[in-house]
């Protein structure tokens, strides 16, 4: 499956300037999707993560107009350009205008309000305000629509995205930093708050990596939350795993790579007593298969040493059939925007 390109021009007019449009004191901003490679769980506690930005994200344009009763006009679209999403706030408190909110009205409320806590400057003229946001990929792939609209909204109010994500959805942080990111990031979190760098991670076999998506969605609290009642973890198990990180990052090898993915697979099943997903679903397939992100939902990795078309067929024989090349989906660093050290 290649991605089709359905995002408005303005939107792929962003992605190719790599900046800010700002026309008429309008205002649009855009962030990666994201997928982790390495680190699922444990880069809670501080292990090094190989997250990957996606080519495919989530624009968020602002309009301005004035008004004597200020209000924020909010309109989200899908991939395919519907209207999915829409309501009014009111400006000063950002109070829903109609009667019982939905869960993502109150959900939204909450970031609006949050980002005002954090900038208390944010939306105080009198002048309505119109926000549309538009996905580049369907909302249930779980590939970011709340950390992309998290980045974006730090950007729009001149605030910490990590801060803004902390104390709205949760989590590590590395789907933010992937949010604004050109390509592949180490990235990891500890009592210091976030850590992250770009990185080159561009495989010579990368066109025998594939994302299958599973066909549901995972609850990413609820598998942070069955992390943190198996807390203290050992912490052997947290550099075994950055070790795992390093070495992916580094290696040319296809075989070296599927034997790192699958020692990542069993630490990750043993620690948390969670059946691999190759050993669930696909044990009768050549390659490996790798979960990406909390376990149970979502994309996979997958490895294989035959062909696209034969690979494509055995997972669309067993009824998956959203099929994606590697590189059809992940950005790639260029050499020039590299350090050897982490960033932030």
């Amino acid at each position: 499956m290649i991605i089709e390109n359905r995002e408005p021009e303005f939107i792929r007019e962003i992605k190719s300037n790599k900046t800010l449009v700002q026309k008429n004191n309008d205002h649009i901003f855009y962030g990666h999707g994201k997928l982790l490679l390495t680190g699922e769980y444990f880069v809670l506690d501080g292990a090094k993560s190989l997250a990957l930005p996606t080519t495919v994200g989530q624009s968020l344009s602002v309009k301005y107009s004035p008004s004597f009763s200020p209000k924020l006009y909010w309109k989200s679209f899908d991939v395919a350009g519907n209207l999915w999403f829409e309501t009014i706030y009111e400006f000063w408190r950002f109070e829903i205008t109609k009667e019982n909110p939905s869960p993502e009205e109150l959900v939204l409320q909450k970031v609006l309000r949050q980002a005002r806590k954090q900038n208390p400057h944010f939306l105080r003229d009198d002048i309505d305000v119109h926000v549309e946001t538009h996905l580049g990929f369907p909302i249930e792939w779980g590939l970011g629509s709340s950390s992309t609209l998290v980045h974006n909204m730090a950007q729009w109010a001149y605030i910490s995205p990590f801060e803004l994500q902390f104390e709205t959805y949760g989590g590590s942080g590395y789907d933010v930093a992937c949010a604004q990111s050109e390509g592949p990031i180490f990235y990891s979190k500890n009592t210091n708050g976030p850590k992250w760098s770009p990185t080159i991670f561009d495989p010579k076999f990368s066109d025998n990596l594939y994302f299958v998506y599973r066909g549901k969605k995972q609850d990413s609290r609820k598998a942070i939350e069955y992390y943190n009642s198996l807390r203290p973890i050992d912490p052997g198990i947290i550099l075994s795993i950055s070790d795992i990180t390093n070495e992916i990052s580094k290696t040319n090898s296809l075989k070296e790579f599927e034997f790192l993915i699958g020692a990542h697979e069993k630490i990750i099943g043993k620690t948390l007593d969670l059946r691999p997903v190759k050993d669930e679903l696909f044990s009768n397939f050549w390659g490996e298969v790798k979960s990406l992100g909390a376990w149970g939902g979502d994309f996979v990795l997958v490895t294989s040493d035959r062909s696209s078309t034969e690979t494509k067929k055995y997972f669309n024989d067993k009824g998956y059939d959203v099929f994606i090349p590697y590189n059809d989906l992940i950005l790639k660093t260029e050499k020039k925007d590299l350090t050897n050290e982490y960033l932030h």
